[in-house]
């Protein structure tokens, strides 16, 4: 099996940075062969979940337009770990940011080979107040 997980969420005044973490690791035997696309994700109170920013295994970029400029996606392949730098924070910032994979493939010591599909963490709270 593998998780996501995030860190680095909070409570952050409007002008304010926060750097999210999401890192993946295989649990119990398994362990990680490889990452496609990790990506952060935002869901606003009453709002759909909404595209961020995406990085691809080979290190390309994208970012919704609300957040060009502002906010920064980078990995580190080592680590396995994808981090989204957020800087200049709106108040419009506030929501669950969730890290997702889009594709991981994992070899486990018993039982094998195992790729997961569109992974999902469970989400890091990012507050901006005014």
């Amino acid at each position: 099996q593998v998780q996501l997980v995030e860190s680095g969420g909070g409570l952050v005044q409007a002008g304010g940075s926060l750097r999210l973490s999401c890192a993946a690791s295989g649990i119990i035997l398994s362990s990680i062969v490889s990452i496609n696309t990790m990506a952060w994700y935002r869901q606003a109170l009453g709002k759909p979940r909404e595209l961020v920013a995406s990085i691809t295994s080979g290190g390309s970029t994208n970012y919704a337009d609300s957040v060009k400029g502002r906010f920064t996606i980078s990995k580190d392949n080592d680590k396995k770990t994808a981090y989204l730098q957020m800087n200049s924070l709106k108040p419009e910032d506030t929501a669950v940011y969730y890290c997702n994979a889009d594709r991981i493939l994992t070899t486990d010591r018993v039982m094998g080979a195992k790729e997961f599909v569109d992974y999902w963490g469970q989400g890091t709270q990012v507050t901006v107040s005014s």
